[in-house]
């Protein structure tokens, strides 16, 4: 039965929860309610405690009708002590306890039967209040006689009655913790998903929590599925036709093999097609499937980085490089080796020459490409981070490529957590940080 119950709540709906919680608080306050009232009904003192009230009400009675009503007052108060206070009324309305004692009245009638006459009235005293058992009786005159007493055997009702004040509130408060928990569960996978959309396989959420929730969760599932397949569809076409390019491209160079074709226009066309080659391969580089399916290794950065550098050098350029001689990290070798080479090459490229340096700073390793070129605006520098944007007025005009190199490099360094920061030297130029996580420990 409780099994049933739990999935029924779970298949609801929020408002329909916050019914059914509020619900649940009425019924338990009702239950409550029902439970204090029966057990004040029922009270009963000890003959001692019941004989004591009894008296005190007697001597109270004969003493106060026995004097003018302009002295009734001062008399009420002077016959009053610490357990037992009187106040003397007028004529007039009289109030009486929601929860009334019949018991005990009965009690103190059968001690005293005078104050049957009296019209008695007992109830459990309001919190907070002069006593824990409260009353009044009339007067020969209709005036009114209110008193409050202690009795040590009430504290279980006024115990009762507290407990009938905070449990409903306290259940609320605990259901609504549960409540919100429950449906913030959910929530926050749904949150985490998100983050992820659009980077890898989708990371389908379970469909749990209210309608409202599960059908939100549906959606994002739904979309997670449509954005990969295509981003995939994408992936897929872009390299069909880089693939399917690359071969009329084969058969051109072939062509230019021909003795017939002037030297001239041969060494021209042959660097046109090195050019679309590089392009090509750019493309490939940039909507491939980022290397994530390549699995991390130890490497060697400061070495990766020295090597590609001498490499540099060794074909003619100005490359530099100064910094640790070993510093080891786990990164996918591939995806890293590509990003640093794009630096290198747009250092060489654009700024004429290459300064690399690696050093360990804190828990990082922090690689540095700086060149002396002319740098790129302030203003410009989140667009040349962009996909297929070439900031041709910041540099050189007639320059090869389609503005893939940054957008690779940061995609690259993106997957291994690290970060790119791209900014202008003080002293010309462009200084491209990357910072890796190092090795814990």
């Amino acid at each position: 039965m409780a099994g049933r119950l739990v999935a029924l709540f779970r298949r609801m709906g929020l408002p329909e929860r916050l019914l059914a919680v509020l619900l649940l608080v009425v019924l338990v306050e009702f239950a409550a309610n029902s439970f204090v009232f029966e057990r004040v009904n029922s009270f009963e003192l000890n003959r001692d405690d019941a004989e004591r009230i009894a008296e005190n009400l007697v001597l109270a009675r004969r003493t106060i009708e026995r004097v003018p009503s302009a002295e009734r007052d001062d008399i009420a108060n002077a016959l009053s002590t610490d357990r037992f206070t009187l106040d003397w009324m007028p004529p007039g309305d009289r109030r009486r306890g929601t929860l009334g004692l019949s018991n005990l009245r009965a009690q103190v009638v059968e001690a005293a039967p005078e104050l049957a006459l009296a019209d008695v009235e007992l109830h459990l005293e309001e919190l907070p209040g002069k006593g824990n058992i409260g009353g009044s009786f009339r007067l020969a005159d209709r005036s009114l006689v209110r008193f409050h007493t202690h009795a040590n055997a009430a504290w279980k009702l006024t115990a009762g009655r507290i407990a009938s004040l905070v449990l409903p509130t306290l259940l609320l408060v605990a259901l609504a913790w549960v409540l919100v928990r429950t449906t913030l569960r959910p929530l926050r996978a749904l949150i985490g998903a998100t983050r992820h959309l659009g980077s890898g396989p989708p990371r389908l959420v379970p469909e749990r929590g209210p309608d409202e929730l599960r059908e939100l969760i549906r959606a994002l599932n739904a979309m997670q599925e449509r954005i990969h397949q295509s981003l995939v569809d994408r992936t897929q076409t872009m390299l069909a036709i880089g693939h399917d390019l690359k071969t009329p491209l084969s058969r051109m160079r072939l062509r230019l093999d021909d003795e017939s074709v002037d030297p001239e226009v041969r060494e021209g066309l042959n660097h046109d097609i090195d050019e679309m080659r590089n392009l090509l391969d750019s493309i490939q580089a940039y909507v491939d499937s980022d290397g994530r399916s390549i699995p991390a290794e130890r490497i060697d950065i400061a070495v990766m980085a020295e090597t590609l550098v001498d490499t540099a050098a060794d074909h003619g350029a100005s490359a530099t490089y100064s910094g640790v001689s070993s510093l080891e990290l786990v990164v996918r070798p591939v995806p890293i080796r590509r990003a640093l080479s794009n630096l290198i090459e747009n250092a060489i490229h654009y700024g004429g020459s290459a300064h690399v340096t690696v050093r360990k700073d804190g828990g990082a390793a922090e690689i540095v490409v700086e060149d002396n070129g002319p740098g790129i605006p302030d203003d410009r520098i989140t667009d040349a981070l962009q996909p297929f944007v070439r900031l041709d007025t910041a540099r050189a005009r007639d320059t090869a490529g389609m503005g893939l190199g940054l957008p690779i490099v940061r995609k690259a360094v993106r997957m291994e957590n690290g970060t790119l920061d791209l900014r202008n030297r003080p002293e010309g130029g462009l200084r491209a940080t990357i910072r890796l996580p190092l090795l814990p420990g």
